[in-house]
């Protein structure tokens, strides 16, 4: 049986996620694997996978910062906010120069309000925007907060731009692209979005599908619990009560990994009500 662990791979385009799950699947020899967050079809780059136990961290992985690299094209809207979508509107880029664009794409640093594009996975009344979408459905969601910690602006072209984002899982890069090109009054969206980093994980520590085709492995999960969340090493008193989920009297600077004398991974313990408690066992 394949190892519990983590996969990173670099996703290729014109493959959704679900496609990079069923791949690696067969490679694995397991259905036992799930992804920390999606990425479209169009995007490529960083998609962390867990593969058996390591199913369950994904769902605290989700939760860490994400960086991009996109490319943002000026002047032209569309249905989705990116470059699949149908064309809603034209607008002439000639008056806009450099400094303007790269004051306008200043305003998207910090904490936001940002409205999802309607073509996102967000559910509702339990449909997926998208769904509801695709068959003819007006769907107007919700701005939810997000922060972007830095947005470069890399390079200028006439009517596009490329950008580097760090930002909080949740943002949409194609919401930012739609938003800047309305902040300055001619539309805009995303032609190309590379995912660079999740958390710790980043395009270094990626394969190809290509690579692991011809070599499986997994980081295992202790390393990959290192290596995503802060590490606690506790003794075999410590590593008992945690087998059985108990409160440990530990201050703990947030979520934390905690790991039996011999290096076993055992769980995620989180400081709650003065004590450590349990937020998900591991051991067996």
């Amino acid at each position: 049986m394949t190892e519990s662990g983590l996969v990173v791979v670099d996703k290729p385009g014109a493959m959704t996620s679900h496609d990079v799950v069923s791949r690696v699947r067969r490679l694995a020899g397991t259905r036992k694997v799930g992804h920390a967050g999606t990425l479209d079809p169009m995007a490529t780059g960083v998609l962390v996978l867990g593969v058996n136990r390591a199913t369950r961290l994904l769902g605290h992985l989700m939760l860490t910062d994400k960086a991009y690299d996109a490319t943002i094209r000026l002047g032209v809207a569309t249905t989705t906010d990116d470059a699949e979508g149908e064309v809603t509107a034209t607008v002439a880029t000639g008056d806009l120069d450099e400094a303007e664009v790269r004051s306008a794409a200043a305003e998207f640093v910090g904490d936001l309000l940002q409205v999802p594009t309607a073509v996102s996975a967000i559910k509702v009344a339990g449909k997926r925007a998208y769904q509801r979408v695709r068959e003819g459905e007006e769907v107007e969601l919700a701005a939810r907060p997000v922060t972007v910690h830095e947005l470069v602006v890399t390079e200028v072209r006439g009517d596009e731009l490329d950008v580097s984002v760090r930002c909080s899982s949740g943002t949409y890069i194609r919401a930012i692209a739609r938003d800047l090109g309305a902040r300055l009054g001619v539309g805009g969206h995303l032609t190309a979005l590379r995912r660079t980093a999740v958390g710790p994980y980043a395009l270094a520590d990626a394969r190809t599908l290509d690579a692991l085709g011809e070599q499986f492995a997994v980081l295992p999960i202790a390393a990959a619990a290192r290596a995503a969340f802060a590490s606690y090493d506790l003794d075999e008193a410590g590593a008992t009560d945690v087998r059985y989920g108990r409160a440990l009297d530990l201050d703990l600077p947030g979520l934390t990994a905690v790991f039996a004398p011999d290096g076993e991974f055992l769980a995620l313990y989180e400081p709650r009500d003065g004590v450590a408690r349990a937020v998900a066992v591991f051991a067996g």
